[in-house]
């Protein structure tokens, strides 16, 4: 496309729209007309190019796609999720069944572009509006059937999907994360909404009617599922022997993911799959031989204990990973777990009381501190905590070793907060730094 809204990306010739944005695209109108943009679109300004002046550029760059590009990708079949957990899992998770079941499906989201195979990392969950359309012309080419993508309420609120239209809109949950963007949940819940607009005349939207939010999302296109009364009803829950069993409405299934929160990523995958026409005895298979996403409750065995890397790091994901290993843990859990910097400071001490309230110890640590100083951070978290089953080493190489350390027989380290990333975001600087790495390497 000869269309671009990132100046160092401009070629001669191109069109280069300014968007107002965290950062403002108007900034940088000089330097993409050094690179060669030969008009200019922005919404104030006089250049020495072809200049259009719009009211807003992000509605002309949102419309110019559709009524250019659209025809190109509006084969593919489009599921798109939201909520403030799970969407990496169900995504992945679809992505992973579609494809075991010959139908090729592609995958965008937090830990990157797969097309069969992971392709390469993306800069956001959801990429903005005129890279997912480039992402969406290589699945085209790719003769992709199904695109699966984590939608971010970040996103919804930027206006980074407006345009799309999708075949599945899902909702996992809502539960207080980014109230440093959104200022309320009243706000998080309407960004969210904003995706079940989206639908395509036809289309299904699927819902956890167990989340408290779950009636913001429901219409007469909408499929439910939960423990509470749904389509697809859940019971008889239990982990045996590291195997998942549930029963949905009649049916009975067994998952190698553990954990009440994964019955619920799963409840996704089988819904999809139901909705597309698969047998119940097909879904049954497809879906016991599933393994979780990178930094996913990814598990790592030593001598009798076991070492947990996962990417919670909400309230509400801590207390589920944390209340899944208890199902299992034969002795103690050891919880090492910190809070990201410039970020949702609410939620701090929240966090630090689930941690030290389900986990026998805590080792409170830093996670990417980004411009906030990490002892700061952690003092957040353990102000006016009651507990004392805990301990602070800010340097989280440390409080991994030192967690190690700790382990004794039939325990269970679980590190917290950073699952697949491999950095920590320090200052302004990525500095190159892996939980699972770092774990293998000390056991």
């Amino acid at each position: 496309m000869n269309i671009k809204v990132d100046s160092r990306k401009v070629k001669r010739g191109d069109t280069f729209v300014a968007l107002r944005s965290t950062n403002d695209g108007h900034k940088y109108i000089e330097d993409a007309i050094a690179a060669g943009a030969s008009l200019v679109v922005c919404e104030e300004g006089l250049y020495s190019v072809d200049t259009m002046i719009v009211n807003d550029t992000r509605d002309y760059l949102i419309n110019y796609l559709k009524d250019n590009y659209y025809s190109q990708i509006s084969k593919l079949k489009l599921i798109g999720i939201t909520g403030t957990n799970g969407k990496t899992t169900s995504a992945f998770l679809i992505h992973q069944v579609l494809n075991k079941l010959d139908i090729k499906c592609a995958y965008i989201g937090t830990i990157g572009l797969y097309i069969e195979k992971k392709i390469r990392d993306l800069p956001n969950t959801t990429p903005d509006i005129l890279d997912i359309y480039e992402i969406l012309f290589e699945c085209a080419e790719k003769e992709v059937e199904y695109v699966v993508m984590e939608v971010s309420s970040h996103a919804l609120d930027m206006r980074r999907v407006d345009g799309l239209e999708y075949d599945y809109t899902l909702f996992t949950n809502l539960t207080q994360d980014h109230l440093n963007y959104h200022g309320t949940m009243d706000n998080y819940c309407n960004a969210k909404q904003k995706l079940f607009k989206m639908l395509k005349s036809g289309g299904k939207s699927i819902v956890n009617v167990d989340d408290d939010y779950s009636k913001h999302f429901i219409s007469k296109d909408t499929i439910t599922y939960g423990f509470n009364k749904s389509d697809y009803q859940l019971s008889d829950y239990e982990i045996i022997n590291n195997i998942t069993y549930f029963k949905v409405n009649n049916n009975e299934y067994h998952i190698k993911l553990l954990g009440k929160h994964n019955v619920y990523n799963m409840l996704n995958v089988i819904i999809v799959l139901k909705d597309i026409g698969f047998s119940d005895m097909i879904i049954k298979e497809a879906i016991s031989e599933l393994t979780p996403p990178p930094g996913r409750m990814d598990i790592i065995h030593h001598k009798s204990n076991l070492a947990i890397v996962d990417y919670a790091h909400t309230p509400d994901a801590v207390e589920k990973i944390i209340n899944a290993v208890r199902e299992f843990a034969q002795n103690n859990i050891i919880t090492i777990v910190g809070c990201g910097g410039n970020r949702d400071k609410a939620k701090r001490p929240i966090m630090a009381k689930i941690a030290t309230d389900l986990s026998d110890y805590v080792i409170f640590t830093s996670d990417n501190p980004r411009l906030e100083e990490p002892d700061e951070i952690i003092n957040d978290m353990v102000d006016g905590l009651d507990n004392l089953n805990y301990e602070i080493e800010s340097n989280r190489e440390k409080a991994i070793k030192k967690g190690i350390q700790k382990l004794n027989n039939s325990d269970i380290l679980l590190v917290l907060g950073k699952g697949h990333e491999t950095y920590q975001i320090i200052g302004d600087k990525k500095i190159d730094f892996d939980d699972k790495k770092i774990i293998i390497d000390n056991l």
